[in-house]
């Protein structure tokens, strides 16, 4: 028995957008037919001047594939103090037949491939067929994710994007503009640019001001990525008393999402949560009825999502003879 290792590199090249699309889209449809078994995630925060560590563990019983994920987050004197990034990411899989350990490979890209095709599914399952403006409210590397991998689906006209940071909102606009020729406005105020959006993004980390319901105009559809541990939150809870409300999770997302909040101050009970995106996906309940829907998708992240991303690149990766094999048993 031998394990597959796969760098960094071997993975960027190993997958395209539309692959991680479909393989998220997988995924969502896994976990709401019952095809998935994922425990809680673990998530241990470090002393202070460091970040947090995230442990998830996913079995998708169709596959016969077991993933281990751990990532770190937050260590921003890392690349001084170390010579390691501020954030990383590995990802084990084991045949769930044997449990013997398959493939180990690099799981920091694929987190954020994998966030970035969350938001594309739910823009492709949920926002108005015409909406081509988005307004990004944090420009981090998350935030030109999902620009990938919404850019994969439909045609993004004009992006109005917003951070704590003006430095940090000028890269983010020319980094964007060099990469689609997608026109870009630095926003002066988060008001200002959420006004204008048809799809709103919120990927900050979830611990400053928030997204006010009275910026949100009807028939926006709302991709809240930044939040998933208690203690982070960019939306006022009030938009969640008029809005649909979709959930990758609703285990997850009522106990660490943004749904958390408006549960938490009775604003909304579990009966107005409409469902997890996989239901949707599956038939079961209806996405979008009306243009004037405000839709909200509560992202947490998913073991199930790596599980069957790593799963892909394991399998393009056998198909295309890349990476190293090694051997534990002699």
């Amino acid at each position: 028995m031998k394990t597959l290792l796969l760098k960094k590199n071997d993975v960027g090249r190993l997958i395209g957008m539309m692959e991680v699309i479909g393989a998220v889209e997988e995924a969502y449809r896994a976990f709401s037919s019952d095809q998935v078994e994922q425990p809680d995630y673990i998530g241990i925060h470090l002393p202070s001047l460091r970040g947090e560590i995230d442990f998830k563990l996913g079995y998708y019983k169709v596959a016969e594939i077991i993933s281990m994920k751990a990532h770190s987050g937050g260590f921003t004197n890392n690349p001084v103090e170390h010579g390691v990034p501020n954030s990383m990411g590995t990802i084990l899989l084991f045949d769930a037949r044997s449990c013997a350990l398959i493939c180990i490979m690099d799981g920091s890209l694929i987190t954020g491939l994998r966030t970035g095709a969350a938001g594309a599914v739910s823009v492709k399952t949920l926002a108005r067929k015409n909406a081509r403006t988005i307004a990004s409210i944090g420009t981090g590397n998350q935030a030109r994710m999902q620009i990938r991998a919404i850019n994969e689906i439909l045609k993004i006209e004009e992006i109005h994007a917003w951070d704590s940071t003006y430095e940090s909102s000028s890269k983010y606009k020319a980094d964007i503009e060099r990469e689609f020729g997608i026109p870009v406005t630095v926003a002066t105020s988060k008001k200002e640019a959420v006004e204008r959006a048809d799809i709103l993004i919120t990927t900050t980390r979830g611990k400053g001001s928030l997204v006010e319901a009275e910026w949100v105009k009807p028939g926006t559809h709302i991709v809240a990525i930044g939040t998933d541990q208690r203690g982070k939150q960019e939306l006022d809870p009030e938009l969640f008393r008029n809005a649909k409300i979709i959930v990758d999770s609703l285990s997850q997302c009522t106990e660490k999402g943004e749904t958390w909040h408006p549960l938490n101050k009775n604003i909304i009970t579990k009966d107005d949560i409409h469902g997890e995106i996989g239901e949707v996906l599956l038939g079961r309940k209806p996405g979008r009825e009306s243009d004037d829907e405000i839709t909200i998708f509560d992202s947490t992240g998913m073991a199930i999502q790596d599980n069957t991303t790593a799963n892909k690149i394991y399998q393009n990766a056998i198909a295309n003879n890349v990476g190293a094999f090694f051997q534990f048993f002699e």
